[in-house]
């Protein structure tokens, strides 16, 4: 029997191929499979940003959620819909990684924040070898894009999500010296509010594609609508500075 393969969690930074480490560009052009995750009908993000980057004979495994916004994710049908999906994809890649062939899942960001590629990974470990290879992550890349430092002295930076209930957030935010929201997309309403109610809406930013060609850097106060699915808030510490 050969050696079995290992699956790589290769994270590719926040958007631009010029932020991939070494090791995740020496990966995604060595290795003949490659998976990634996309929704139905897309081409995907973290496809798009290693064009021109894959070997002519690779493989490509397109993973495709079964559902994405169409279900409310405190709905008990979201999580239902896709344990099987990660389930399945899991199965697919152990049997590739046994017949002896290394993966490269493609993932945007860093693998262990926030990433669909951590579904995986506890499905993987202890039946074959699955490593990780670190990325610049996207709340790295927006408060770069603001201009800002994010922390300052002693300052500790809190990282929230757009999916809490407003009150929390609000709560959260009031404690906070530095803070970056993710999840942003359709509950900017809920952030901005509770981004005021904090006190904090005068130096708050929304980033949206950050380190993207479409990157957009608005002042919190400004935003209006919904924000695209790639959009974070940022609110840069005040601490000790000489």
């Amino acid at each position: 029997m050969s050696a079995p393969g290992t699956v790589h969690g290769v994270g590719l930074g926040p958007g631009a191929a010029d932020l991939m480490s070494l090791r995740a560009e020496r990966l995604v052009r060595a290795t003949r499979h490659v998976a990634f995750f996309r929704k139905r009908g897309r081409p995907g993000h973290a496809r798009r940003i290693v064009e021109g980057m894959l070997r002519p004979d690779a493989v490509e495994h397109a993973m495709e959620y079964p559902v994405t916004t169409e279900i409310d994710r405190d709905d008990p049908a979201y999580d239902a819909a896709l344990a099987p999906f990660y389930a399945d994809w899991a199965d697919r890649l152990a049997a590739l990684a046994a017949a002896g062939e290394d993966v490269a899942v493609l993932c945007e960001g860093d693998p262990f924040f926030y990433g669909s590629f951590m579904h995986l990974y506890v499905r993987l470990r202890g039946r074959v070898p699955v490593a990780v290879v670190p990325g610049i992550t996207a709340m790295s890349g927006a408060w770069t894009a603001t201009g800002e430092p994010v922390t300052w002295g002693d300052d500790t930076l809190s990282v929230l999500t757009g999916t809490l209930p407003e009150p929390e957030l609000t709560a959260r935010l009031a404690r906070a010296e530095a803070a970056v929201v993710m999840k942003v997309g359709r509950n900017l309403g809920r952030v901005q509010a509770a981004v005021a109610a904090a006190g904090r809406l005068a130096d708050a930013f929304l980033v949206e594609h950050a380190q993207m060609p479409e990157q957009r850097v608005v002042p919190l106060a400004q935003a209006q609508g919904a924000a695209p699915y790639f959009s974070i808030v940022v609110l840069p510490g005040r601490g000790r500075r000489p």
